[in-house]
């Protein structure tokens, strides 16, 4: 059946012919507009995942500690004592491109809610952000508008931000990457899912008013490429981080005196996503009354109303004999609460305005009926990125390189952005940014008084050059590298999160890049058992000049039984033993300083044993756990010599380290500055290292002393005074106005 040419806009609302006959076959006749606005959102890419569900079928995630998996708004893990975490990370890409300071910040205000809404209070945020060269004036300005937005939702709502990571890249000139994660602490029994439950039970609304803000906002720019010229600042929201502390507070109040039934928060499709969604995994249906939804706007369509992405709203299914509780409540809080529909058995989401039904869907033909495509792969036979521009005098040496390499964008110090963050506030920060590998976190004391206190540390990592390098081995090293960075601070994984930031699936070298990202993240979890909890897919990043690097981002979250424990990457005590620990196999292929150099990114990287890395990432970490290490610190971009440099300053002492016999010209530089998985320098008693080398390969590289970092090689010895060294890292970022 073709649709008649009055209801061609479908199209412009991203829906194909195919699909929107679908819609007609599901309803039985042509949508009303309402009907279409509210498909044309479920059905989006960002909604329906239709171009990635399959794949993520891969993805392991079942796991000893987990308690809450995908599905709900966040994971959960069991940390013990009774408490869970519950984490996510999610994108907020194309309307940080677009407008940066309110699309950064409302994503950090949508991970916020997403995990309040499983009754866990936040206590911390990172990011993992992506721009263009810092040459680039528009890069300047996103990065500069986006640590700003940053910085104003979680400093004034009281969140720490304990950890991150920038990278600068020219396939991110166009489209940027903005992710946030977020973590929450939650008494096991104050959990609560979404699901919808108990016809007869009242659908709340209760928080910011509802207007036209972020109409068609996320699920409708994050399911189509940015063209030039695009003018989208109306469909980015704009966020109050004051009026979500008030949510915030009203929502764990609600759950503290059992009055809801169930949670969601508004984010991407707002009522038409929270409300099908809420309905879906209850097995239940909805009506909802637009015309009681308290609006900042007058004169708003029953459509807007519907698919308004207004921040700082929550919804609820409250049983009846509560509803003035909950209204006594949230009017403590000064947020804003209106009863706005009634749980059904019906199994239909209807829509009604002033008694008068103007929006009818089966639920399930709303959230669960989305056609999944099968993607067409297909490696691309020739380079689809440009070399980057060279950087470095063809003649430099590992003298010159080193200074070079932590100079550059993207080793420098990242101080002058974490300054504009509060990364201490709530008194749980145990490792700040700079002191270790992963953030650590105290949790609340539990048991008899004295007793040690436990822990969480929280990694994020993910180079998109590697992954564009080799999508299947670039993935594992992501995995790897987050495991790596808890064993830093002596952190066992218990959960993983994801955000998958890919070009156009559509194409099939893209389709290939997103397939081999998944299997990889799939096997490298396996290799650890460490399930996914949940995450996000943002896909069609890209823009008239190309798509930006494939960029799988990985969260990891850890328990360590001491917090008094927690490593710390920098040297502590001259006399000290240095050690490099485990199975590396160092490469220049994608590495820092080829990209330096301007050297085009290879085709694969070198394949690495995930065995071998586990046991290495186990011995370093019950090393830590021990007390036989004073500090750990694994290997990675910039490799072994930039790895050692940042061990001397973020300890403030020099080392000596021998190199002799590790030969000359590239041999050298591929032994000082290659990459790869699996490697720690550790410092620590000598004999401690030596017992250490019973559980992994340990080889004695020389000693903590002096002010300076000197290299033995064979034909004499290089030496960096660390006040070289730091002025070469930390001025790095601030000789850019966009942070200095």
């Amino acid at each position: 059946m073709s649709p008649p040419e009055a209801l061609a806009p479908h199209r412009a609302l991203g829906l194909t012919d195919a699909e929107y006959e679908r819609i007609v076959e599901q309803l039985g006749r042509h949508p009303n507009g309402v009907e279409l606005a509210m498909f044309s959102l479920m059905w989006s890419e960002h909604c329906a995942y239709k171009h990635s569900k399959k794949l993520l079928g891969q993805l392991p995630t079942e796991g000893p500690h987990l308690l809450m998996g995908p599905g709900e708004n966040a994971g959960a893990v069991d940390v013990g004592g009774g408490l869970a975490v519950a984490f996510k990370v999610e994108s907020h890409n194309h309307p940080s491109a677009v407008e940066p300071f309110q699309g950064a910040a409302t994503g950090v205000g949508g991970i916020l809610r997403d995990v309040f809404a499983v009754g866990a209070r936040p206590i911390a945020v990172l990011d993992s952000l992506r721009f263009g060269e810092l040459d680039s004036p528009r890069s300047r300005y996103l990065l500069e508008r986006a640590v700003a937005g940053i910085g104003h939702y979680g400093n004034s709502i009281g969140v720490p931000t304990v950890g991150g990571e920038i990278y600068f890249e020219g396939p991110y000139e166009q489209n940027c990457l903005v992710n946030a994660m977020c973590l929450g602490v939650a008494e096991h029994d104050r959990l609560i899912r979404s699901a919808a439950n108990g016809p007869g039970n009242v659908l709340v609304l209760f928080g910011a008013l509802t207007g036209r803000d972020g109409i068609g906002g996320a699920s409708v720019l994050a399911s189509a490429e940015l063209g030039d010229g695009d003018d989208k600042r109306p469909s980015v929201q704009i966020g109050d981080p004051f009026a979500e502390k008030k949510l915030l507070e009203c929502s764990l109040e609600l759950l503290e005196r059992g009055l809801l039934v169930s949670l969601q928060d508004l984010g991407a499709a707002g009522l038409t996503s929270s409300s099908s969604e809420m309905a879906s995994k209850g097995g239940l249906g909805l009506d909802v009354h637009v015309d009681r939804v308290p609006l900042r706007e007058p004169g708003m369509e029953p459509f807007e109303i519907m698919v308004s992405e207004s921040q700082e709203r929550m919804l609820c299914v409250v049983q009846p004999a509560q509803l003035d509780a909950v209204l006594d409540v949230c009017e403590k809080w000064e947020t804003t609460a209106t009863a706005i529909g009634e749980v059904t058995d019906s199994g239909r989401l209807r829509v009604l305005s002033g008694g008068e039904v103007v929006g009818d869907m089966p639920v399930g033909a709303l959230v669960d009926d989305c056609p999944l495509y099968d993607l067409e792969l297909r490696k691309p036979a020739a380079p689809i990125y440009p070399a980057p521009q060279a950087m470095l005098d063809p003649g430099a040496g590992p003298r010159e390189l080193l200074p070079a390499l932590l100079g550059s964008a993207n080793l420098a110090s990242r101080l002058p952005v974490y300054e504009q963050y509060d990364w201490l506030v709530q008194s749980r920060t145990v490792r700040r940014p700079g002191d270790a590998d992963a953030a650590v976190l105290a949790l609340p004391t539990t048991g008899s008084a004295g007793g040690a206190r436990a822990a969480i540390a929280v990694s994020i990592d993910g180079s998109g050059r590697r992954v564009a390098c080799d999508p299947y081995r670039g993935t594992v090293e992501a995995v790897f590298e987050c495991a790596a960075n808890l064993a830093c601070v002596g952190a066992e994984p218990l959960g993983l999160t994801n955000c998958l930031n890919f070009g156009n699936p559509e194409k099939p070298h893209i389709a290939w890049q997103l397939s081999e990202s998944v299997r990889g993240l799939a096997d490298a979890c396996r290799a650890l058992d460490v399930p996914v909890v949940g995450g996000n897919v943002s896909l069609y990043n890209e823009g008239p000049d190309g798509p930006i690097y494939p960029t799988p981002v990985v969260g990891m979250v850890g328990r360590l039984p001491e917090a008094a424990r927690a490593g710390r990457l920098g040297f502590a005590e001259a006399g000290d033993a240095v050690a490099f620990v485990g199975p590396f196999a160092p490469s220049l292929a994608g590495s820092e300083l080829a990209k330096l150099r301007g050297e085009p990114l290879p085709d694969g990287l070198p394949e690495a044993d995930p065995a071998a890395l586990r046991a290495a990432i186990e011995a370093v970490r019950d090393a830590v756990r021990a007390g036989e290490l004073r500090s750990a610190h694994d290997v990675a971009e910039g490799g072994v010599a930039v790895a050692l440099a940042e061990c001397c300053l973020a300890g403030g002492i020099g080392a000596r380290v021998d190199y002799r016999g590790a030969g000359s010209g590239e041999q050298l530089e591929r032994l000082l500055f290659g990459e790869g998985p699996g490697g720690f320098v550790v410092s620590g008693p000598r004999p401690a290292l030596s017992a250490l080398a019973s559980r992994a390969s340990v080889t004695f590289l020389g000693e903590v002393a002096g002010d300076a970092l000197e290299l033995a090689l064979d034909g004499g010895t290089l030496s960096w005074p660390l006040a070289e060294l730091r002025a070469a890292r930390d001025d790095g970022l601030r000789r850019d106005p966009a942070v200095g």
